[in-house]
């Protein structure tokens, strides 16, 4: 793990997606972070340990969801599958699909295995998996606060976590996509899927991939930007809302409750998903696994944090 003694910074940005607005000042304290996301051997040992047994290796509750076809509440998770050329962007079903079978340790399918990707970041774990994890571990998840602060490495407002330019010197800084998503990927990152953890450079705290691989779990219940208090004042140690009331008014009929998720992912493209920054933020389903996302955890040396 890295120590990141605390400060203050300014959280969100106003130049990108309206989900990241207002930028505001934000404070939070020390905390221990892990330097790698968790990976598949990390969890594999946490299973072995444990007997656990993720969401998306048991079948659904058909109460849970009324009306769903029964084949989909077979165990199941989602995953990219690209199509053989260029699809409306607005429909995400033209690159997501619901897979049987498909689960941590079956990150591309049913016949897949992680046998060679044992220092990849594990996947496919909702938000009760990696809550297990971290109990398990002994700690916790970062609040979306504490994650922003960590990857931005000391560089306030900068666009990037490594600075402001997204490709310095013609190196890439993170897994991410290159060319056209989502049917063409040139790879010139060296990588179609995740990549192992620290594949790319770490950022000034010498945390390694803080942008693109996976997207990562934090603890915050899903709430917009912009329903802050006082924005223009420093908030301590900000947490997002309560369950109950963690959605924008126009998204009340939202019936399964959603986390923040922070980082991007090996999907992230310029066309279409400019989300490897640290500010970039995404409201995850906590019932949902996928084949993008993941999780690291921290330890806070103050528990009632």
């Amino acid at each position: 793990m890295v120590w990141i003694e605390g400060g203050e910074f300014l959280m969100g940005s106003d130049s990108h997606y309206p989900e990241e607005a207002p930028a505001h000042r934000v404070r939070v304290g020390d905390f221990w972070m892990d330097r790698f996301t968790v990976t598949n051997r990390d969890f594999e040992r946490f299973v072995a340990a444990t007997g656990y047994v993720t969401l998306a290796e048991k079948p659904a509750d058909p109460a849970d969801y009324p009306g769903a076809l029964p084949e989909m509440l077979a165990p199941s998770s989602t995953i990219f599958r690209a199509p053989q050329g260029p699809v409306d962007l607005r429909n995400h079903y033209n690159w997501w699909v619901y897979v049987i079978g498909a689960n941590w340790r079956h990150p591309r399918g049913p016949a897949s295995s992680i046998k060679k990707l044992q220092d990849h970041p594990v996947v496919h774990v909702a938000y009760e998996d990696v809550e297990a994890y971290a109990r398990w571990v002994g700690k916790e998840l970062p609040s979306e606060a504490e994650w922003e602060f960590a990857a931005r490495g000391g560089l306030d407002a900068a666009e990037y976590v490594w600075g402001d330019e997204l490709t310095p010197g013609g190196r890439h800084m993170a897994n991410t996509w290159q060319g056209e998503f989502p049917h063409r990927n040139t790879l010139d990152d060296g990588f179609e899927y995740t990549a192992p953890v620290g594949s790319f450079p770490p950022n000034a705290y010498g945390l390694h991939d803080m942008a693109g691989n996976v997207w990562q779990w934090t603890c915050d219940w899903y709430q917009d930007h912009s329903r802050i208090d006082s924005p223009c004042c420093t908030v301590a140690n900000p947490r997002g809302g309560l369950r109950e009331n963690s959605y924008h008014p126009s998204e009340q009929e939202v019936r399964i409750p959603r986390k923040v998720t922070k980082g991007g992912s090996h999907l992230c493209a310029p066309n279409y998903c400019r989300r490897y920054r640290p500010a970039a933020r995404m409201a995850q389903p906590i019932d949902t696994s996928i084949s993008h996302l993941g999780f690291r955890c921290i330890l806070r040396p103050d528990s009632t944090r």
